[in-house]
């Protein structure tokens, strides 16, 4: 297998099933409360979930987003899963806290228990807890070998992607997923996020 041509991977699902307890930013109105998934922080790779309208603060969302992950990104603790939560508003989304995570140490966890588990952990603003807690369920898939794309075709890749992306958006209210090939440990995120 030539390692420059292929990376070796892992299919990764995540589902937020819900929250429960989180702090309440608004004051006047009810909470409209979402997520936003990314690993480490990148803006590429960040999906969302759709706006919980009812549940105020114990939101439940039941969003499924889908990667591929470098093995690289598994055996080593440097790749970390970012959640961060929101409140919707008109003058501007308040922001309410966030769990950071490993992926060596979710995929260890998970590995014991036959690739799969179901977590509940706090959500923290800045060191504090917030008295909020997030659950939600995650699986790995067995390792699989990707191709590794080429120069023209990332290119197209990202040109494609961005534009499907502003067009899910403004026409189904989803977020479609992005291509990112510039790193080894996620090769890419995969297909809608699920109903």
């Amino acid at each position: 297998m030539d390692e420059n041509k292929y990376v070796l991977c892992r299919k990764f699902v995540l589902t937020l099933i819900s929250a429960e307890n989180l702090p309440n930013v608004r004051k006047l109105f009810k909470s409209e409360v979402f997520a936003k998934v990314s690993f480490g922080g990148d803006k590429k790779t960040e999906r969302r979930t759709k706006v919980d309208k009812h549940g105020e603060l114990n939101p439940a969302w039941n969003s499924i987003m889908k990667y591929t992950i470098g093995e690289s990104g598994i055996i080593h603790y440097g790749l970390q899963l970012v959640i961060k939560f929101y409140c919707k508003r008109k003058l501007g989304d308040r922001y309410i806290g966030e769990i950071h995570t490993s992926i060596k140490e979710l995929f260890d966890y998970a590995n014991s228990r036959g690739g799969s588990a179901i977590l509940s952990l706090p959500i923290k603003k800045g060191s504090a807890e917030t008295g909020g807690v997030l659950s939600f369920s995650y699986k790995f898939g067995l390792p699989i070998w990707e191709e590794k794309p080429g120069f023209w075709k990332k290119v197209m890749l990202s040109g494609a992607s961005i534009l499907l992306q502003v067009v899910g958006q403004a026409t189904l209210g989803v977020d479609v997923p992005i291509s990112f090939y510039a790193e080894t440990n996620i090769v890419d995120t995969d297909m809608l996020n699920e109903k």
